[in-house]
């Protein structure tokens, strides 16, 4: 419905996303009676509330909104799809939009001036000749620039809305996709909607349907090429693959694009699509190498990390005696250190890159501390670097090295945002870097690490590789271990809980594929039939462990997210039920279908740079929160939650709830890179297709003082048969080798190697 009506106030404001709740006033009498405020004003005006993105907050236009009106837990409001100003044909109406704010750059006075200079002209000048404003005194070309570049970023955005107001998009997706094509996507998208396949939660399959339906052509080539890019950005996106084979590709494609046609004369055939991937690698749409297929930018990722890697590999640091470094660094820190231990330190003084293997308790820790004292020592004036690719995982190596300033990866290198890139790309300004739990790392993030790193650093990796790869696309931790160029020490030997933990152990029989394990105090088997069977001893188990630890130090650890009792979504509205129960005095909120209640434990799903982190005493001490962190909900206000992230407070605007979810209990690979007392983790053959070595491993080594397994024994010995964790697609070992034999033993490779 069309409705047209003027700015009242504003009820919240986001500045970064620029999504905002406003109350709006009209005569339209048609507005729904829920939807209107109840308070009588001296204008008669009715007022009502709107959501959308960059809704004018002046008075001194009049907009018409298309939406639909949605009923929710504040009332009935006009979710705004698309809008535009009226802007009366009069040089009063002209001089009051321009002096209203909207425009950067142009405030009451230039106002003034253009209204003066132009008339009623103003905004035909503005939209189509506005290098005439530098006829204006005042105006700048660099002012013009300003001017001209907010009133496209303006128009652009409201004819995005339009564009996509078939797709049902909201303005906070409206602004991801801007971001993602930049000026000028309007137009592109106009050409070819399938581009929208490029953006995450754009599936070939939504976008072929509305286009269909809208009377588009079956055997449209952009059709064509808008499911083979689906059909790589899902195999990035899901399965953790940098590339497909050209066959599998197609294969691929075929399946999505015939799934809805029945007539067997209207069916894409097997060359058109073999006709259009050559037409996109032709015009550099995608990359083909040696019969591999890349978007183009993740084959320049790992390219570029592995010629990076090869100029440190052939570097030759300035020789160390580390003889009496390391008995002076024993002495200080009180520590006895194995061979393997002691090799692993000199090991990093003699290479610029090298990397260090082991499971829980074999002195990872141990080594780290030892190599900062070392460095220190050789190097007074030297800079080190801590990073993590969480922040859980950044604070406990903030704990284990005494160092405070430990940081995610991506503070450390400046990042702020997903896929956004950086604010300024720059060496890093240090002689020893150190990254932790590196098998999360995934080829993106290596790749801006290691673009990075200056001449002469010395780049310390460390990890587990047997725990699951990163979420993220690429294997690098293992192929920096199986290229066989970069030094690498294994630690196989535990050191840590000899004499009171079974932890240890049972992670290293379970590595070894061995399914009887240990079982004593700290490390137990439940047996249950059933996941109903499981979900109820494991809310049994989880109240008994509330008795002997805090809530923060016991967490469950489920294969599957939303499948059965037993899963983690099923397992937290169970262990919610059990813990924090409705009351009175517990405020609720819900949002997307999610019911949020005060006291709840959450877990952030992505990373968000827009958010402040606040003390307990309201000062502002960082900016950011990352993709795993888990918190408890402090208060639910009118459109707020505030989340407690162990002493940081943030405050969540109602837009941002998405980013939550109830984390009392968390899927296995959600754990990667936290550390409790407590673990239970529910294991039974219904979850034989997520089961492996690799993610047991990962859920029993993330605790520190006990584990309780929950379900069938012939539910262990099937994920501690099946290793590996399934073969993901990467060529970042393969072209280290290539490009190092090139370097050192001819051009010919090289060349060869694209």
């Amino acid at each position: 419905m069309s409705i047209v009506a003027a700015f009242d106030k504003a009820l919240f404001v986001n500045s970064a996303s620029k999504y905002c709740v406003v109350r709006l006033k009209t005569a339209d009498i048609m507005i729904p009676d829920d939807a209107r405020s109840p308070y009588r004003y001296g204008d008669h005006l009715i007022r009502f509330t709107a959501v959308g993105y960059d809704l004018p907050q002046t008075d001194a236009v009049k907009m018409e909104l298309e939406g639909t009106w949605v009923k929710g837990k504040y009332g009935c409001q006009l979710q705004v799809e698309q809008w535009r100003e009226i802007v009366p044909p009069t040089v009063e109406g002209i001089r009051g939009y321009l002096a209203s704010g909207l425009l950067k750059g142009i405030g009451e006075k230039t106002a003034d001036a253009i209204v003066q200079r132009f008339g009623t002209e103003s905004l035909y000048i503005l939209e189509n000749q506005p290098e005439k404003l530098l006829e204006i005194r005042g105006i700048t070309r660099e002012r013009l620039e300003e001017i001209r570049t907010g009133y496209a970023e303006s128009r652009e955005m409201r004819e995005l809305m339009m564009l996509l107001a078939p797709f049902k998009v909201t303005p906070t997706t409206a602004m991801k996709i801007y971001e993602h094509f930049g000026p000028g996507g309007v137009e592109l998208l106009r050409r070819s909607p399938y581009r929208l396949c490029q953006v995450s939660g754009f599936g070939f399959k939504r976008v072929d349907a509305i286009v269909q339906k809208s009377g588009g052509e079956p055997h449209d080539p952009m059709r064509v090429q808008g499911a083979l890019f689906y059909a790589l950005e899902k195999s990035r996106s899901e399965g953790g693959h940098l590339f497909l084979e050209a066959e599998t590709l197609v294969k691929e494609a075929l399946l999505l694009l015939n799934e809805r046609i029945s007539q067997a004369g209207l069916r894409i055939e097997r060359q058109e699509v073999e006709q259009e991937l050559r037409n996109m690698v032709i015009t550099n749409v995608v990359v083909s190498n040696k019969g591999n297929v890349y978007l183009p930018h993740v084959f320049a990722q790992e390219s570029e990390t592995a010629c990076k890697i090869v100029d440190m590999l052939l570097e030759e640091p300035e020789p160390v005696r580390l003889g009496p470094v390391m008995e002076r660094v024993k002495g200080r820190l009180g520590i006895v250190l194995s061979q393997r231990q002691s090799d692993a330190v000199r090991m990093v003084f003699r290479h610029d890159l090298s990397v260090i293997t082991g499971g829980p308790g074999t002195g990872k820790s141990t080594i780290l501390k030892a190599v900062i004292e070392a460095y220190r020592l050789l190097y007074p004036k030297g800079t080190i670097l801590l990073g993590a690719p969480t922040g859980k995982a950044s604070r406990r190596m903030a704990e284990t090295t005494g160092m405070e300033s430990a940081q995610t990866l991506h503070s450390l290198l400046g990042l702020y945002g997903e896929d956004a890139g950086w604010q300024k790309k720059t060496e890093l300004d240090a002689g020893l870097i150190i990254v932790d739990e590196a098998s999360m790392m995934d080829m993106w993030l290596a790749h801006q690490l290691f673009s990075r790193i200056r001449p002469g650093t010395k780049v310390l990796v460390v990890g587990d590789a047997d725990q699951l790869e990163s979420v993220g696309a690429g294997s690098v931790f293992g192929q920096l271990i199986e290229c066989g160029l970069v030094p690498v020490t294994v630690l196989d030997q535990i050191f840590r809980q000899a004499g009171d933990s079974l932890i240890a152990y049972n992670a290293k029989f379970i590595k070894e594929g061995r399914g009887e394990l240990y079982y004593g105090g700290d490390f137990s088997f439940v047996e249950a039939g059933s996941q109903a069977e499981a979900a109820e001893l494991i809310r049994d188990l989880y109240r008994k462990e509330l008795t002997r630890t805090d809530m923060d130090q016991i967490q469950i650890l489920s294969p599957f997210r939303s499948e059965g009792d037993a899963s983690s979504n099923a397992l937290n509205e169970v262990i919610r039920a059990e813990v924090n129960p409705p009351a009175p005095d517990r405020s609720e909120i819900t949002f997307g279908g999610r019911l949020f209640r005060l006291h709840d434990r959450v877990m952030q799903t992505r990373n968000d740079y827009d958010i402040t982190l606040y003390n307990r005493d309201g000062e502002a001490v960082s900016k950011g929160v990352f993709n795993g962190e888990i918190g408890m909900i402090l208060a639910i206000r009118s459109g707020t939650v505030t989340v407690d992230f162990d002493g940081r407070i943030a405050d969540y605007p109602l837009e941002s709830l998405g980013e939550l979810e109830l984390s009392y209990s968390i899927t296995i690979h959600k754990s990667q890179g936290s550390e409790y007392e407590t673990v239970i983790i529910p294991l039974l053959p219904a979850h034989r297709i997520l089961l492996s070595m690799n993610l047991l491993y990962t859920a029993v080594t993330r605790a520190k003082k006990r584990v309780i397994l929950v379900g069938q024994k012939k539910a262990l010995y099937m994920a501690v048969r099946k290793r590996g964790r399934g073969r993901r697609n990467t060529l970042l070992g393969e072209r280290i080798a290539l490009y190092y034999r090139a370097r050192t033993g001819g051009t010919e490779e090289l060349k060869n190697a694209g």
